[in-house]
């Protein structure tokens, strides 16, 4: 048996790479697994629900969550901050949940800092340039505002190499990145280390 902790999951990437879609469909098919929410100063969009999406907060409740170390990591994007809660998380974990959070680049890093045995996934589209396309069909930014998100996503590609993964989100195929992601998580529930010594001790012997 393993140790009876969850596992953490981190997947990033840049600004319409999918993140949302393929977490989603992942979460639909294992049923034991926790989304961690995160906290953000960001304006609410028109399709997105306090609490599912992010849970939507003001500049001074956003620093008092971080003064008091309530915040696993956090970091500013595009004038905004994103931060994760920590209750959540540790308490999903300590259950036996497998939690799955969605930070951008430098938060996911900060997560591995934090936990080392977390598993970053790194997600692209197969074309950079696909990244714009995705980014106009949302409608909910400006064109300069997509300019600076193109921009940040140049230098967040840059950490590919810090992650633990790769995950390509094709071009009308993201039912296949799905399956990919998917696979992450399963093949992490068998990795040696994750197995409690007596259990082991127990095939050895038996």
């Amino acid at each position: 048996m393993t140790s009876g902790l969850g596992l953490l999951f981190v997947v990033s990437g840049p600004s319409g790479a999918g993140k949302d879609t393929l977490v989603e469909a992942v979460r639909e098919r294992r049923a034991s697994l926790r989304y961690s929410v995160s906290a953000t100063t960001r304006p609410t969009r028109t399709d997105e629900r306090e609490g599912e999406h992010y849970f939507f907060v003001g500049r001074s409740e956003f620093d008092r969550l971080r003064e008091s170390g309530r915040l696993l990591e956090w970091r500013e994007y595009n004038g905004n901050l994103y931060g994760t809660p920590r209750d959540y998380v540790e308490g999903c974990l300590a259950q036996g949940y497998d939690v799955v959070m969605k930070p951008e680049v430098n938060g996911a890093l900060a997560v591995k800092a934090a936990y080392p045995d977390a598993v970053l996934i790194f997600l692209v589209p197969d074309r950079f340039s696909n990244l714009r396309e995705r980014l106009l069909a949302r409608r909910t930014e400006t064109n300069e505002e997509i300019v600076r998100r193109l921009e940040i996503a140049q230098d967040e590609m840059k950490f590919i190499r810090r992650f633990d993964y790769l995950v390509v989100n094709e071009q009308g195929r993201p039912e296949q990145a799905v399956v990919d992601l998917e696979a992450i998580f399963q093949a992490e529930r068998f990795r040696i280390h994750r197995y409690l010594d007596d259990s082991i001790r127990r095939v050895e012997s038996s």
